[in-house]
C-alpha cells in the first residue's frame, strides 16, 4: 500500500475544504428539528456548499443521488435523504459533510440529538465521540496505523459496544477515498507506520449491539444487523512531525450534540 505524503500547498488546500465542510456541518447543526425531512438537510448543505463555491462531494460519487449522507438511529452510514423520511424527537443522526475545494476534498461528520435522547441514544452517541477523541490521540510520526483501531476498540468493546468492521476511515486528498484504510479495530504495533504529510479520516461507527452491518438493496444504506443503534463522528485529521492537525475543527460548539473538547496536538 503505497499512502501518499502531501505537500504543504496541499495540506493548506485540504485545510481550506475541511473549514468549509466544517462551517457546512455546524449550519446543518443549528437548524436540526423533529419535523424536518432529510432531503431539507440535503438541500442545507448543496446550497450552503455550492455558495462557498465548492462541489459537495458525495453528489453522483459512485452514483450516490445526493449532496449528503444522513444516517437516522440504527442506520450506520450511507443514507440517502429523502422526502418522506421525516425526523422525529428523540431521534439520533449522523450527518457526514464532504466538500471539494480548490482541487481536494475535506470530509467530517456528526451525530446530534433531535429532542431528547433516550439513555441508549446518549450513550452511543457519545462513546462514538470519545472513540474518535482517542483514535485522533493515537497519530503522531512512527506512530502504526493499527493503534488508532486497537484504541478505539479497546474503548467501545469496554462499554460492551460493537464497533463496525466492514467501513473504515480513508486517505483523502485530490481523491475522495485513497490509501490507507484506517480500520477502528486491530492491533497495537500492526499497520504501517504514520508519516507526517498523510492525511486520512478517522471515523468510527460504534453500535449499541453487534458490530454486524446488513446493506440494503439500494446499494448504499448500512444498518445494524440487529437494528440497534448506531452512531458516528469523523474528522479529517494530517499527521505532524509532533502528533497531528485536524483538517476539520470546527469553528465552535456543535449545536444539538453536546459536544467536547477534541483531543489535538499542536
Amino acid at each position: 500500500m503505497s499512502v501518499e505524503i502531501k505537500s504543504t500547498r496541499e495540506i493548506e488546500a485540504i485545510r481550506v475544504s475541511g473549514r468549509m465542510a466544517a462551517e457546512t456541518l455546524m449550519l446543518v447543526g443549528s437548524r436540526l428539528r423533529a419535523g424536518m425531512t432529510t432531503e431539507e438537510i440535503n438541500r442545507i448543505v448543496h446550497d450552503d456548499t455550492i455558495r462557498r463555491g465548492a462541489i459537495p462531494s458525495p453528489l453522483n460519487y459512485h452514483g450516490f443521488p445526493k449532496s449528503v449522507c444522513t444516517s437516522i438511529n440504527h442506520v450506520v452510514c450511507h443514507g440517502i435523504p429523502r422526502h418522506d423520511e421525516v425526523l422525529r424527537d428523540g431521534d439520533i443522526i449522523n450527518v457526514d459533510v464532504t466538500t471539494f475545494h480548490g482541487g481536494v476534498h475535506g470530509d467530517t461528520s456528526a451525530t446530534f440529538y433531535i429532542g431528547t435522547p433516550s439513555d441508549e441514544a446518549r450513550k452511543v452517541t457519545e462513546a462514538a465521540r470519545q472513540a474518535l477523541a482517542l483514535g485522533i490521540a493515537q497519530v503522531r510520526e512512527n506512530a502504526r496505523l493499527g493503534d488508532i483501531g486497537a484504541a478505539i476498540q479497546e474503548f467501545a468493546e469496554g462499554q460492551g459496544l460493537g464497533v463496525v468492521r466492514d467501513y473504515t476511515g480513508h486517505g483523502i486528498g485530490r481523491r475522495f477515498h485513497e490509501p490507507p484504510s484506517v480500520h477502528h479495530y486491530g492491533k497495537r504495533g500492526s499497520g504501517i507506520r504514520l508519516k507526517a504529510g498523510m492525511v486520512f479520516t478517522i471515523e468510527p461507527m460504534i453500535n449499541l449491539g453487534t458490530y454486524e452491518v446488513d446493506l440494503l438493496a439500494d446499494k448504499w444504506t448500512v444498518i445494524t444487523r440487529d437494528r440497534k443503534l448506531s452512531a458516528q463522528f469523523e474528522h479529517t485529521i494530517v499527521v505532524t512531525k509532533t502528533g497531528c492537525e485536524i483538517l476539520t475543527q470546527r469553528p465552535g460548539v456543535l449545536p444539538n450534540s453536546e459536544d467536547l473538547p477534541w483531543v489535538q496536538r499542536p
